[in-house]
């Protein structure tokens, strides 16, 4: 692990400095307590101040579904973390940090006090490895009421809140003209994958495999996140839109959700698209014939299998549909079923943290495969890419260790080194029935979210 860094004092837009794996910057005194303010604040729920508009256009963090969620900027805390202990390091780091924490909550509402914002590989083989962002100011509503929390180093610290400010923030500017070019796999040579993956599953060798591919998309100026963001939370409102760490994107799917001694988990296989202008009456006949598809139904229950078996040993109860849903998106329809149990209370030791809750969820069959080992080993053998963060949770947590953690699906991750590029991502559930010519169109489908987004 590595950054760990426990706040110190610095500009409201820009990391403290970087310190070891202890805490502590090399040379300097203990750090200070992070001392944590939330008030109530009067925000418009008019549709026309959204969270993200008050967002800047450098590094903002968000997670939002139908107007509410939470939204932050600046930077008290920041953890770059990599490998097989990344979540377990973050979740650590987190700890340590609440440890020294000074905290007034004035309004004591899930996203209110101390937060922190993540997002992390697919792989622990990734170099992209993970980040935990604990921002300095952030600014939430739910259920009609809004607040803003500051972070700051040190007692005597004044709190940020002329970030508030709508002079401090650059108009939004659309991204312009876009190009894109194939990704690690050329969009003709992936059909070979899917039907290699289809061979090795009707040989036995393992039931599912998630199959993955990118598209480069560079654009005639810089990309502004929070043009990305207005347009996805506006268009895909019973989506999350989420931007951490230069990932930006819209999941329908809910890793877990961890509230009050309730766990709750969204899961997603199954797809088939949804043209453009379709009526109602075409959408039903097109949900019913995904609902009665074997291979997706197959697809499906292979996936709720693997997250109700991880959720279980943390639950005493646990309900699982019988049946999925049918979720409706503007461009693709999904078999959807919501798993819910109760969480465990330990009789020494804390409870689970929301983080740790995904860690154990993840990855799941609805992004990997099964078997797990399997499905992992076959995508780092065949499909020709690292996927970064793409697939990998995505959300935040409390200083109470409830939060929502979702999958980065139907996102872009923004190029560090060139601000009019970014990196596309969709992938397809295979199975032994799949087809790799349909495949190819479903993440075609799934790539719309995004390359929809980027332009004006």
């Amino acid at each position: 692990m590595s950054g760990t860094a426990l706040p110190q004092p610095a500009d409201p837009d820009h990391a403290g400095p970087t310190t070891g794996a202890d805490g502590v910057d090399a040379g300097s005194a203990p750090p200070q307590p992070l001392v944590v303010r939330t008030a109530v604040i009067d925000l418009p729920d008019d549709g026309l101040t959204t969270l993200v508009d008050l967002l800047p256009d450098t590094a903002p963090l968000a997670w939002v579904r139908r107007g509410d969620g939470i939204v932050g900027w600046g930077e008290a805390l920041r953890v770059d973390v990599a490998g097989e202990s990344r979540f377990a390091d973050a979740d650590a780091a987190w700890r340590a940090v609440l440890d020294r924490a000074v905290v007034r909550d004035d309004v004591r509402l899930p996203g209110t006090g101390p937060v922190a914002f993540g997002s992390f590989a697919f792989d622990a083989t990734s170099d992209d490895g993970g980040v935990l962002v604990v921002p300095r100011v952030v600014v939430g509503r739910r259920g009609g009421r809004a607040w803003i929390t500051t972070l700051s180093a040190g007692l005597d610290a004044a709190p940020t809140t002329a970030l508030l400010d709508p002079a401090t923030r650059t108009p939004v500017e659309a991204p312009g003209a876009v190009t894109e070019a194939d990704g690690a796999v050329t969009a003709a040579d992936w059909p070979a994958v899917v039907a290699d993956a289809v061979a090795r599953i009707q040989a036995g060798r393992l039931d599912k495999v998630v199959m993955a591919r990118d598209v480069v998309a560079t654009t005639a100026r810089p990309i502004d996140p929070r043009w990305l963001l207005r347009r996805l939370a506006t268009a895909y409102e019973t989506t999350w839109t989420f931007a951490v760490g230069g990932l930006v994107g819209a999941t329908p799917e809910l890793l877990v959700r961890s509230e009050k001694g309730l766990a709750a988990s969204r899961v997603l296989a199954g797809t088939i698209r949804r043209e453009p202008g379709m009526s109602d009456d075409d959408a039903l006949l097109r949900a019913a014939q995904l609902a009665r598809s074997s291979k997706d139904l197959e697809e499906h229950e292979l996936a709720v299998v693997s997250v109700a078996d991880a959720l279980d040993p943390f639950c005493t109860s646990l309900n699982v549909p019988e049946q999925p849903f049918v979720l409706h998106l503007p461009n693709v329809m999904h078999l959807a079923s919501d798993v819910t149990g109760v969480l465990a209370r330990p009789t020494d030791g804390a409870a689970p943290s929301s983080l740790a809750l995904a860690a154990a969820l993840h990855p799941s069959a609805a992004v990997c495969g099964t078997p797990t080992t399997a499905a992992r080993d076959l995508i780092r053998e065949i499909e020709g890419m690292d996927r970064g963060r793409y697939a990998g949770p995505v959300g935040w947590m409390g200083a109470d260790g409830d939060g929502e953690w979702g999958i980065a699906l139907r996102s872009a991750r923004l190029d560090d080194a060139d601000p009019r590029r970014a990196r596309l991502f969709a992938g397809c559930g295979v199975v032994a029935a799949s087809d790799p010519t349909a495949e190819l169109a479903e993440s075609e489908a799934k790539l719309v979210p995004m390359r929809w987004s980027l332009r004006d």
